[in-house]
């Protein structure tokens, strides 16, 4: 989930409760229902398990369907959508515009959604039909039998720290107005360094393998940010930082880079590798987010470091919008 942008989803006067009428204690949802749910720039398929008043406010928790309890989190009203054919279209038109639609046709993007019992039985249909021939024309081949695709074995557990951050950093740049001020100190490029240099006195020697998965994030990192890193409020701020064939791996720092984390296994999802290859890339992604954690105070901006777009954008360091 992550990167996780309800500003760039949803359109002006849009309500996340989807026009929901409230029950006589004003509660809009109710324990057990089935809803949509906003988590990022994306709608997701949830359940309400619990409902309290909390200061005045009616909180909800919910479970992400197909996702790991450890998702599970309290929401307000606003990050629910009532289970409508409505909200459904809705959150297909979401899904395209985030240009995953591929993916999610194909059963393999890392944001899949909830789809109805028949949509998921077409899948599996087909999912089971295309392994079928897959493993025909591998048999024919005789030389990928050794290799498998990054969905069945890269898996991301995000530290739940970090998720925090990338649900806070999700809700400064697109409900509060604000952007990370750059350039960002330590850059990914610093950070990528400071990794290298640690596991290399750490372990004596830092293996070939290592480095090149080292390098390999800094150049998806720098090829995938003005793709599928940016919200829509960053991207003035990005043609303006990024010049004359200037890295974004130079200027950017931890926030976006845990933005591409969360897109690791879509980005790698038709990609073949020994399994052998996936799980020494697997470990060393994973040591490296405990790196980041570890560090969490000096990497990464608290909520409150984040400045508004147009003091950034004016450059004149003014402390409040005109």
């Amino acid at each position: 989930m992550g990167s996780s942008s309800k500003e760039d989803t949803a359109s002006d006067g849009d309500t996340a409760s989807g026009g929901a009428s409230p029950s006589n204690d004003g509660r809009l949802f109710t324990e057990g229902e089935r809803v949509l749910a906003y988590h990022g720039p994306r709608v997701y398929g949830a359940k309400i398990q619990k409902v309290e008043l909390r200061k005045k406010e009616w909180k909800y928790f919910v479970h992400y369907l197909g996702w790991n309890k450890n998702w599970d989190e309290w929401v307000s009203a606003d990050r629910l959508l009532k289970h409508t054919e409505e909200n459904l279209v809705k959150q297909k038109a979401l899904d395209k515009k985030q240009g995953v639609e591929k993916g999610a046709k194909s059963g393999r993007s890392a944001q899949t959604k909830t789809r109805s019992s028949a949509d998921t039985k077409a899948e599996k249909d087909d999912t089971k039909n295309n392994a079928a021939k897959g493993k025909k024309r591998k048999n024919e081949s005789g030389n990928e039998k050794d290799n498998v695709s990054a969905d069945k074995l890269l898996k991301i557990q995000m530290p739940a720290t970090l998720k925090k951050q990338l649900v806070d950093d999700w809700e400064n740049v697109t409900q509060k107005d604000k952007v990370v001020k750059l350039p960002r100190s330590p850059t990914v490029d610093e950070i990528l360094s400071k990794y290298l240099e640690i596991k290399t006195k750490k372990d004596g020697m830092i293996t070939d393998a290592v480095g090149e998965i080292l390098k390999g994030i800094r150049c998806y990192f720098d090829k995938a940010l003005p793709m599928m890193l940016l919200y829509k409020r960053e991207r003035q701020q990005y043609e303006e930082a990024i010049v004359d064939d200037v890295s974004p791996s130079t200027v950017y720092g931890a926030e976006h880079l845990l933005r591409l984390f969360v897109k690791f296994p879509e980005l790698f999802s038709y990609v073949n590798m020994e399994e052998e290859t996936w799980n020494r890339m697997q470990q060393t992604l994973l040591d490296f987010l405990k790196f980041i954690q570890k560090n969490q105070s000096t990497f990464l901006l608290s909520p409150s470091a984040y400045e508004s777009d147009k003091v950034v954008s004016d450059g004149k360091g003014k402390g409040k919008d005109e």
